[in-house]
């Protein structure tokens, strides 16, 4: 008899956007021919620029000539992006950093669910509430959790994001190994400024805890007092992981390409006490279960940092946040409250008094044929809020948003 992992079968249903993609299929074969319109996973519907696809195609020329070949690349990537990488986003920043502090990969959420295998699994977690679901469904699957109780797991620090603390994570009162940041946030939009993410710094130097920060939306920043990096904050390269993606920051969804910043002076220790840098494991573990991120995937992201590359995919990000703004209009034009959308592409609305979070999506899809997440999807913090992402077309968003305008609440 073969044992499984019984750590999935706490897993409650299945992931929140294939339910989302059930419910939204089981619509529309009951109503052929209406004109659904999504609001809700974060996809992007903009094509890869122009200075990314050229670099494609140069690099899919030199795959075809035997001089220019290349099979297995570098694990970690390689050295022409991370090298684009570190000064585009920390050098010229005035982070100091280097290159093979710089892992490539295929994805973010990729990164942000294998990186767990390097602590132990005695090791508490603590996560914002609501969240991003890989962040909690891999602590999960990995055996860091007790039962799953009205709406919580047992072992799990949870931080409450509530509209009384502007959807920003409070410190908690015990101490965590590892805990887990998004800012801007998926989902709520929220955005920690440079004071607010010194406190988590600081605690975690004084906890000897070890922070995960996902920043993969950090091109929708606006407000200057927000960081696009954590790593602007002193000392937090011996205390914090960096994730970060060219998804939406580029439109590679569909392309994969992210990387990881693990810096060498980040540690952590065996059971005798004996330090051990974070960035030799991960180096590991990548050597071992990665081969690397195609080589004409690495020559594309690369054209991002190109001044061409840059005008272009700015041009997209401010599509999107317009995007954002006329959302957000909408729904205050239908007098419901909305948060989020300034700096970053997630916009994170109160549903109507006596209007839990699926009865919202259900009624949104109905009456207005429009596709959004549930709140409480995200965790038990998220029940009465709902999110719409700002990633459709212009022309689809104006005709979403005057759908919702038009509804009364």
């Amino acid at each position: 008899m073969t044992l499984f992992n019984e750590n999935y079968s706490k897993l409650p249903g299945s992931y929140l956007f294939s339910t989302i993609a059930k419910r939204v299929a089981a619509y529309k074969e009951a109503h052929p021919g209406a004109q659904v319109i999504s609001l809700g996973i974060g996809d992007v519907s903009r094509p890869l620029v122009p200075a990314v696809v050229e670099a494609l195609h140069r690099a899919c020329d030199e795959m075809g000539r035997a001089e220019t070949f290349r099979g297995y690349g570098p694990e970690q990537g390689y050295a022409f992006l991370r090298e684009a990488i570190l000064k585009h986003d920390y050098l010229d920043r005035g982070i100091s950093l280097e290159a093979d502090e710089i892992f490539v990969s295929d994805g973010a959420k990729s990164d942000v669910a294998n990186f767990q295998e390097l602590f132990d699994r005695s090791c508490t977690v603590a996560l914002q509430d609501p969240v991003y679901p890989v962040y909690l469904d891999t602590n999960v699957m990995a055996g860091r959790t007790g039962a799953f109780e009205n709406g919580r797991f047992e072992g799990i620090v949870y931080l409450p994001c509530t509209e009384e603390n502007g959807f920003v994570p409070q410190l908690p009162q015990q101490r965590a190994d590892i805990v887990y940041l998004c800012s801007p946030n998926n989902p709520t939009g929220a955005a920690m400024t440079r004071a607010e993410l010194k406190k988590w710094v600081d605690w975690a130097a004084a906890n000897q805890s070890v922070i995960l920060y996902d920043s993969a939306y950090e091109a929708f920043i606006t407000q200057q007092d927000v960081p696009h990096s954590i790593y602007e904050i002193p000392g937090a390269e011996k205390v914090a992981v960096e994730f970060r993606s060219f998804s939406k920051t580029a439109g590679f969804t569909g392309t994969r390409c992210a990387y990881t910043v693990v810096p060498k002076a980040l540690q952590v220790y065996n059971r005798a006490g004996q330090a051990q840098s974070l960035n030799a494991l991960w180096l590991r573990r990548q050597t071992t279960k990665f081969n690397g991120v195609p080589y004409i995937v690495q020559r594309a992201a690369e054209a991002v940092f190109s001044p061409q590359g840059q005008c272009q995919i700015q041009e997209v990000i401010e599509g999107y946040r317009q995007n954002a703004r006329v959302i957000l209009q909408a729904l205050q034009n239908a007098g419901l409250t909305a948060f989020g959308g300034v700096n970053a592409p997630y916009i994170w609305l109160k549903t109507p008094q006596g209007s839990d979070s699926w009865s919202f999506f259900d009624r949104l899809l109905t009456e207005a044929r429009v596709v959004g997440t549930p709140g409480v999807g995200f965790g038990a913090c998220g029940e009465g809020f709902f999110r719409l992402t700002a990633f459709n077309t212009p022309a689809l968003t104006q005709e979403a948003a005057q759908r919702i305008a038009a509804l009364k609440f």
